[in-house]
């Protein structure tokens, strides 16, 4: 696998001595006694990490949904960089925007692009420029159920939306069985779980539900819920882990959270079959997306309301918030080195193996080059 072979080479780098004058280190780690300046050009890599001169504490907070993914990236970006620290909470999309409006984070993970008050609010904080989205990691929202018996589920946009709106209470319920003539379906409650905390993958469910069926989603959107009724949960773990202790439960999330026993829906998007969460499906929906930011920025606009065959409808994409000039100089060195491999093709590759998709190779393109570009 790429991540095994990253994390081997990561590792016999570390081992490597060479005699002579030169050592070569991994981003001019402190332990390895040399002065802060002496390697300030040198460059460590292992498979496309390059350190380059980052080092110190690089803190970051927001999306719960990637936090996986960048679980993953920190693991061998560290081992690469090892005088470096990534710290990165996971608070929510909400809590991060907040943290980076206010100068507390170096970069913030949101499941929805910046809005105009919150650039407004970043040049506070970006010295001569301001926040821009780059998105990094796209991704599933499954709806994961919880009912005994019942393999597979089918709904549709409709029927989702009645169910978490709370206008559909029972799984024997006929607009359920309709779309599932041959699952044994219980006169059991339903039990739908929403989002607590402010999140990125509301906004993009509801954004889903409004497009695909407007008549049977009234509410705005955004990060807060706002339908009434249901259970509440924090974060993507709080979530999964309501909807697995609770028979008759249902709720969304990431795919990579849908795990040990979790069922997830299959929806009907009007294409021949109906499509399940994938990694795949996620990559075509967000194949057909369009950039729409301006300058620096790069937020897409989704189609949530595709018929494309095997596009997975309920997709996510997650972006990176930095500062596109006014980074601080402590932490730009390895904001920029992080940002540069993640986005890389090693870094990219690690996401279809937990749950996640990379984004295409157009879009990702421009988000190299705008990473080079950040000062």
């Amino acid at each position: 696998m790429k991540l095994q072979r990253m994390n081997r080479r990561a590792l016999s780098l570390g081992a490597l001595a060479v005699s002579g004058a030169l050592a070569l280190t991994a981003c001019g780690s402190d332990d390895t006694g040399s002065s802060s300046g002496s390697s300030s050009s040198a460059t460590a890599a292992a498979g496309s990490i390059k350190c380059d001169d980052a080092k110190g504490q690089l803190l970051a907070d927001g999306s719960s949904a990637q936090k996986n993914a960048i679980d993953a990236w920190v693991k061998n970006f560290t081992q690469a960089c090892s005088g470096v620290q990534v710290n990165y909470k996971g608070s929510g999309s909400g809590a991060g925007v907040t943290a980076f409006t206010q100068g507390q984070v170096a970069f913030a993970g949101s499941d929805s692009a910046l809005k105009p008050e919150d650039v407004t609010a970043s040049k506070a904080v970006c010295s001569g420029g301001q926040g821009i989205d780059l998105p990094m990691v796209a991704g599933p929202i499954a709806v994961a159920y919880n009912v005994s018996g019942v393999d597979n589920l089918v709904l549709d946009a409709a029927t989702i939306a009645k169910i978490f709106d709370g206008k559909i209470t029972n799984w024997n319920d006929a607009a359920i069985a309709k779309l599932n003539p041959d699952a044994k379906l219980p006169d059991l409650k339903i039990q739908p779980y929403h989002r607590s905390d402010e999140s990125g993958t509301t906004d993009n469910f509801t954004k889903y539900l409004i497009a695909a069926t407007p008549d049977n989603w009234k509410y705005e959107g955004g990060k807060a819920w706002q339908a009434k009724g249901g259970q509440a949960a924090a974060g993507s773990s709080g979530v999964a882990q309501g909807v697995k202790q609770t028979n008759g439960a249902i709720g969304y999330m990431e795919l990579s959270y849908a795990k040990d026993g979790l069922g997830t829906v299959a929806v009907d998007t009007g294409a021949s079959a109906p499509v399940k969460a994938s990694s795949d499906g996620a990559t075509k929906a967000v194949a057909a997306a369009q950039v729409v930011g301006t300058g620096s920025d790069l937020s897409l606009k989704l189609d949530y309301n595709t018929k494309a065959e095997g596009a997975y409808p309920l997709t996510l994409v997650t972006y990176e918030i930095a500062c596109d000039k006014g980074n601080k100089a402590a932490t730009l060195p390895a904001t920029k080195a992080f940002l540069r491999y993640i986005a890389s093709e090693d870094g990219q590759g690690v996401l279809a193996g937990i749950d996640y998709a990379p984004i295409p190779d157009a879009i990702i393109a421009k988000v190299r080059t705008t990473i080079e570009g950040l000062s």
